[in-house]
């Protein structure tokens, strides 16, 4: 069905604005499930068009969006989750900000966009799960790798005798966030072994030497188990490993370089991934080794082999079967 209205939507905390672009009827509602049923019911009373022709338009804000996303998916009505760069960039030079001007211009950038636009469907819970105890695991191990450095500097300075109980109380909590850390791994495993689809997914990438669990995790968390994403160009574009052009007319002339709008943790992981497969993979190994033989840059190289590990992934998912690594077949 085609897409002939749309409403803008700019969410924070407590409450979001909501304007409706044929009409330009404007409302303001609480960010609650009480809220998201006064909407549609506003919605169906002030838009002459079906549900089935309407498109939800709001921007991607992690916990404040994420209920109204579960809320719309549950009535089977189209919604689109916009990027915020996305949004910043289509609403044109602004001086200040206005939740009801931004929620207009929302609703314009989906009405110019909408035979463009592919409406968003919410992965599968198990996905969503994995997502947030990937999130907290992250935050967990960055407050550990804090309190360690802390810790590792007071040891030189502080006088032990004197200092015994910040130490201590330093000791303890990487204690705990370690044990936290290590029952969040437990059930990330948990939820992968749990789904059929998802632990036959785990199992081919982690046969790619050099992929490691975390992020086999990643992986199938952020391409929605390899659906999202047609092929490895376009998730090495979205995780920031992919090569542009760089240059304009005739005065820039600089070498294809990635960008910096990516998933930067997807991007460190595989940067990982790359080194450990120079280490332990043979072939990546020799590869790595004539590259910089040749003068060629150090990080285009490893830039080059996460690219390849990216590659194998994604056709090992396509092909369904494991890695073969062809070198310890070699004569």
């Amino acid at each position: 069905m085609k897409i002939k209205e749309t409403i803008g939507i700019d969410i924070s905390k407590l409450k979001f604005d909501a304007r409706i672009h044929s009409s330009q009827k404007f409302n303001v509602f609480e960010n609650s499930s009480k809220g998201f049923k006064m909407l549609v019911k506003w919605v169906s009373k002030n838009s002459t068009y079906k549900k089935s022709e309407t498109l939800f338009v709001f921007e991607h804000t992690g916990l404040y969006s994420n209920q109204l996303s579960l809320f719309l998916a549950k009535l089977e009505l189209k919604f689109v989750l916009v990027p915020g760069l996305a949004i910043k960039r289509s609403l044109g030079i602004t001086r200040g900000k206005d939740d009801k001007i931004d929620a207009q211009k929302i609703a314009l950038y989906g009405f110019r966009l909408r035979d463009e636009i592919t409406p968003t469907k919410l992965p599968i819970p198990a996905i969503m799960q994995l997502k947030n105890f990937l999130t907290l695991r992250e935050r967990l191990v960055k407050h550990r790798a804090g309190f360690k450095a802390s810790l590792k500097e007071q040891k030189k300075i502080l006088i032990k005798k004197e200092n015994e109980l910040i130490l201590k109380v330093q000791k303890k909590m990487i204690k705990y966030l370690t044990k936290q850390i290590v029952e969040i791994e437990a059930k990330m495993k948990g939820i992968i072994k749990n789904e059929v689809d998802l632990h036959n997914l785990f199992k081919l990438i982690t046969s790619i030497k050099g992929i490691g669990p975390q992020t086999a995790y990643f992986l199938i968390a952020y391409s929605d188990g390899f659906t999202k994403f047609k092929n490895y160009r376009k998730f090495a574009s979205y995780c920031g490993i992919a090569p542009f052009p760089n240059s304009s007319g005739t005065s820039i002339r600089g070498r294809n370089k990635v960008s910096n709008l990516a998933n930067k943790k997807i991007k460190s992981l595989l940067d990982l991934c790359a080194k450990t497969a120079i280490q332990h993979s043979p072939e990546m190994k020799i590869y790595y080794t004539r590259r910089i033989d040749k003068g060629h840059n150090k990080m285009s190289t490893i830039n080059i082999i996460r690219n390849k590990l990216l590659a194998r992934v994604f056709a090992v998912v396509k092909r369904n079967s494991p890695y073969i690594d062809t070198m310890k077949f070699a004569a």
